[in-house]
């Protein structure tokens, strides 16, 4: 049987697709901070685990612990910072690059020696449209993303002789409390002082767009179940709202007219 292990477990795209992988006969280990909130997932036959992926000894040992190894890691764990570059600290943008890159590639380098061995694997990193693309207040997130897109095109040639397969999944406007997270935390950062103006558009802004739900996370969960099955996966997935028409405006169209496009939606 097929073992994949799941980061951010607990809510949103991780639980929605953990639960997808229980349906299809997948083992899964589920791993996030909040097992309470994977009881759920327990009581289908995952393995659920507590884990803070920042921290390096939970990473290893949570690797040490799954036997027979990890056939596909999905490193789904993350979160968005939002806020003026002026207005958020650096240690806040050093943790934001923790969770979204560094913790990432800290578990997938624990569970490649295994998967050399075995000359098979997948490794399934959730980046975001985000990573092509950019918002203002969103300087540290869209940053973290970015990174994630590089290192995954680099891991993916690095891994290819070993049979170990690299995917990215770039989601949309997904219905998950990131817009939420966004709104709240960006608009207190920069509500007072210079930024004061712009932070009101992209909370209104955000409202607006999240007003709809976004694309359920069960959609997202099929996307990326098809990716860990596919025998010859695609480099990179594009699935939600909003993100192939963006991710289109910004490639064909360039940086002044996405630009436009971005700010006549404030």
């Amino acid at each position: 049987m097929t073992t994949v292990l799941v980061t951010g477990a607990s809510s949103g795209m991780g639980k929605a697709t953990a639960l997808q992988l229980l349906k299809d006969g997948y083992a899964v280990v589920a791993v996030a901070r909040r097992v309470e909130q994977m009881r759920e997932l327990e009581e289908l036959g995952a393995t659920v685990v507590a884990v803070d992926v920042t921290r390096d000894d939970e990473l290893v040992k949570l690797v040490d612990s799954i036997d027979g190894g990890v056939d596909v890691l999905v490193n789904n764990a993350g979160f968005g910072l939002y806020g003026a570059v002026e207005d958020v600290t650096i240690d806040e943008a050093r943790y934001q690059f923790e969770v979204n890159l560094f913790a990432m590639a800290r578990l997938t380098q624990l569970v490649l020696p295994g998967m050399r061995a075995r000359r098979t694997g997948r490794i399934v990193n959730l980046s975001s449209m985000g990573g092509k693309v950019y918002t203002p207040l969103g300087a540290w997130y869209h940053a973290s993303k970015h990174a994630v897109e590089g290192w995954s095109d680099c891991l993916r040639i690095e891994l290819k002789p070993f049979g170990i397969d690299v995917v990215v999944i770039e989601p949309g406007i997904v219905a998950t409390d990131f817009g939420a997270v966004l709104r709240g935390p960006a608009f207190e950062r920069s509500e007072h002082g210079p930024y004061a103006e712009l932070a009101g558009k992209v909370a209104a802004s955000t409202a607006r767009n999240y007003s709809g739900g976004g694309t359920p996370v069960a959609k997202l969960a099929e996307v990326i179940v098809k990716a860990i099955g596919a025998p010859r996966p695609k480099t990179r997935y594009v699935a939600g709202q909003y993100a192939r028409p963006l991710l289109f405006v910004r490639k064909w169209f360039g940086d002044r007219i996405y630009d436009r496009v971005l700010m006549s939606q404030m």
